[in-house]
Parts: structure tokens; sequence; C-alpha cells
């Protein structure tokens, strides 16, 4: 069982590295293009990676019982707080919108699921990694459409 929580977080790791780390750099040193315009769709995306990337760079500490409860409870409202400021920056109607909209409903679902876990002392949801990996799937779809204009 301890072999199987460390695997997860280690994928969750490596998940985290090649969605938020890699794009990070090749942006900020590979020159990464043209700048895409400031738009409240791409604030609203932003808002969402902020909030998966916070969800998905903690929830490590939390996957092994007995965990500190009141550590949990930080980073549980901090994490509640990220998706309701995602949830206020995309209010339009625009496909990158409801994009990002379904995914922190998804987020919002996942973060809930760990918080039951973790105030009854049990192990995370077996599907943790591929819930995660479908919320950032959704994030960089979103993405793409604002960068399209959609």
């Amino acid at each position: 069982m301890d072999r199987i929580i460390k695997f997860v977080i280690a994928i969750v790791v490596v998940i985290a590295v090649w969605k938020y780390v890699l794009p990070w750099a090749k942006q900020e040193f590979g020159g990464g293009g043209a700048k895409t315009h400031a738009s409240s769709d791409n604030s609203c995306v932003k808002a969402g990676q902020r909030a998966s990337e916070r969800f998905g760079s903690g929830i490590g500490r939390f996957v092994n019982p007995p965990v500190d409860q009141a550590a949990w409870a930080e980073f549980q409202s901090d994490v509640a707080s990220r998706i309701s400021s995602a949830e206020s920056a995309c209010t339009c109607d625009a496909d990158s919108c409801r994009r990002v909209q379904n995914a922190m409903r998804e987020l919002r679902s996942l973060s809930s699921d760990l918080d039951s876990a973790v105030r009854a002392g049990s192990a995370p949801p077996s599907d943790i990694v591929q819930r995660q990996e479908a919320v950032d799937n959704q994030l960089d779809e979103a993405a793409d459409l604002a960068r399209a204009g959609k």
C-alpha cells in the first residue's frame, strides 16, 4: 500500500513538472514566440491554472494518513479560494471560459472527495491522478481556445 501511495505521489509530481514547469521554462528561456494578448479569457485560464497547480503541487503532503488536520484545512481553504477566484474570472460566454468553468467544477469535486478521505483518515481516491490530469487537460484546451480568441 505504501508503495502505491509513493507511486501516485511520483506520478503527480511528474505531471505537475510536465504541465507547468516545462511550459514556463520554454516561455521564459526559449523565447516562447509571440505573447498572447491580455484578455479576460486569458486571465480566466490563468486563474484556473493557478488553482489546479496549487492543488496538484500540494496534495502529496496529504495522501498518507494520519494527516495534520490544521495543515489540511489551510491547504483546502487556499485551494477553494483559488477555485472561487477562477470561477469569478470566468464569467464570459467564450468557449475557453466555459472550459475553465467545467475544469473548476471537476477540481472542486476532486478536492471535496479528497477532503472526505482526509477527514475520515482513509486513503485518497484511487483515481486522483487521472482526475487531476483530466482537469489539466481541460485547462490546456481552454488555453488553446483563448489563444485562438474563442
